[in-house]
């Protein structure tokens, strides 16, 4: 039956929030809510398997949440004979189906999204209206403003200015404790004794099951498993994944949050980010539900600040980064670096422990930690000279909570030094040694991570020099790299040839690969 309305409401996959400023403006009797599976957005990178299981459900469950709460909600699945595969196509068949007068969309979090649904006014012939996104808690403006007239950008400050607005941790107009910044103390590396907590699993219900059995048969070559997906895809699941979080993981997040531990996937961290990201939990609930656990005397401070700068101070920054600078961000490539990544990357097959228990949990679970992503599979992609577009793009397609706006800063900027230090001081590049004190990765791998030349040799070792000594014209002046750069220069030649050597004979080795070649 046609529904005549005046106003349709595009709703897209990181935005499931009751509180949408899009729904909150629109009167209920008057409106469609459109949600729409697009093959566009699904191929634009190969994505895992696990993370379209995860939107397509999420999304499915929140239709089903809206309807519920009275709303008429036009929900568009992948295998919809008459689906065009794109939002424009679907958004001109909604409008069409329901008269439509006007279409209300919350600012999109994506700039190539965003560009489009601006050009739907004309390509419509009707009015739109953006919808501002209220659920951060810096506005583009806000940062930009920040930014303005600083020759360099960096997190502390900008973090700070956060704690102050919130008033998260703060004792008056002082931080509590004393100190702003507890990462120093949250560099332990892993005990063997350590026990870590089983992550919350939720059975699948029957439309995840649906879900699956899409996804097994639409996109049968992608990576992972359909099989096994434990993930919450509802609000309610995702705030009993928080209540777990504070109960088992939070007292002992911060000493381990950098640490890794061979088969240990998920240690104490929350896997929270991929409901954060898609909506079903607010930055400022969350913090403030650590900031309770930190008063009531069951956290340890290191750990309440630790969590609470990551999503107040780093990934409000780092979106604050990548609206200031798109769309000329993504093409940045500071290092002129272009080689294709390893074909490990998406086999998981490799010798290298570190890597191979990186990737291979990222295989199983769409998911790794950020020190694993930032120095195990970032780090050997930095020190290889891998295209850091071609890096972004692996890190967007494997990554359950990956959004282009949060995860491209990340990659292209604080993994691969491809903003030449707009968003980090300097590049996150290292040998093996920091590799073996932070895990105990290298303790079951074929190389030997003390050694800098020969057959068994770490590969991390003689890439990590390589990497120095064909940047130097680009690094040498950066103050943070002096000391490797003063090494470098003392090294005796036949040394430092030697290590060059090894590294060419490693590069000349790899067997590399496009992300297309994955589709």
């Amino acid at each position: 039956m046609k529904v005549m309305s005046k106003t349709l409401i595009p709703i897209f996959a990181d935005q499931l929030s009751h509180g949408l400023s899009s729904l909150a403006a629109s009167d209920q009797e008057n409106a469609v809510v459109l949600m729409m599976e697009v093959a566009a957005e699904a191929k634009s990178v190969p994505h895992h398997r696990t993370k379209l299981i995860f939107l397509f459900s999420a999304m499915r469950h929140f239709a089903k949440e809206l309807r519920e709460a009275g709303w008429t909600v036009d929900y568009v699945e992948m295998t919809d004979p008459e689906n065009t595969g794109d939002f424009t196509g679907e958004v001109r068949r909604a409008v069409k189906r329901h008269g439509t007068e006007m279409v209300r969309v919350c600012e999109p979090s994506v700039y190539r999204v965003l560009e489009l649904v601006k050009g739907w006014e004309a390509a419509l012939d009707l009015p739109v209206s953006i919808t501002f996104d209220d659920r951060f808690i810096a506005t583009k403006e806000e940062f930009a403003s920040w930014a303005d007239g600083r020759k360099q950008f960096r997190m502390e400050y900008f973090y700070r200015d956060m704690r102050r607005k919130t008033n998260l941790l703060m004792d008056g107009d002082k931080p509590e404790g004393g100190k702003w910044n507890y990462d120093k103390e949250n560099r332990k590396p892993p005990k063997s004794d350590l026990k870590f907590p089983e992550p919350l699993r939720f059975q699948p219900d029957a439309i995840t099951q649906d879900v699956i059995e899409m996804v097994k048969t639409s996109f049968a070559s992608r990576m992972g498993s359909a099989d096994g997906f434990f993930w919450a895809v509802t609000r309610d699941g995702a705030l009993e994944a928080l209540d777990y979080f504070l109960d088992y993981g939070l007292e002992r997040f911060g000493d381990y949050q950098d640490a890794m531990v061979g088969g240990e996937s998920f240690l104490f961290h929350s896997l929270l980010s991929p409901y954060l990201n898609v909506g079903l939990l607010g930055p400022l609930e969350i913090c403030r539900a650590v900031e309770t656990r930190y008063l009531a005397g069951d956290a340890p401070l290191n750990a309440a600040e630790g969590y609470i700068r990551q999503i107040i101070g780093w990934r409000e920054y780092v979106r604050g980064i990548y609206w200031l600078d798109m769309p000329d961000y993504i093409d940045r490539n500071h290092l002129n670096a272009t080689r294709p990544l390893p074909d490990f990357y998406w086999t998981g097959e490799t010798d290298l422990n570190c890597l191979s228990q990186s990737i291979g949990q990222t295989i199983e679970h769409a998911y790794a930690h950020h020190i694993q992503r930032l120095m195990i599979t970032g780090n050997f992609a930095l020190l290889i000279g891998a295209d850091p577009f071609a890096v972004h793009e692996w890190y967007l397609a494997v990554y359950l909570d990956a959004f282009e706006w949060v995860e491209l800063p990340n990659t292209l900027g604080m993994s691969q030094f491809g903003d030449g230090g707009m968003l980090g001081s300097k590049p996150y590049a290292s040998s093996g040694a920091y590799i073996n004190r932070m895990s105990d990765y290298c303790g079951s791998c074929k190389y030997d991570v003390k050694k800098r030349v020969g057959e068994d040799a770490c590969p991390f070792n003689a890439l990590y020099w390589h990497f120095l000594d064909r940047n130097a014209d680009t690094l040498r002046g950066n103050n943070r790299l002096a000391m490797p750069y003063r090494n470098l220069e003392k090294m005796e030649d036949d040394v430092r040839h030697e290590l060059m050597d090894q590294a060419d004979s490693f590069l000349n080795g790899l067997s590399t690969s496009k992300s297309e070649d994955y589709l």
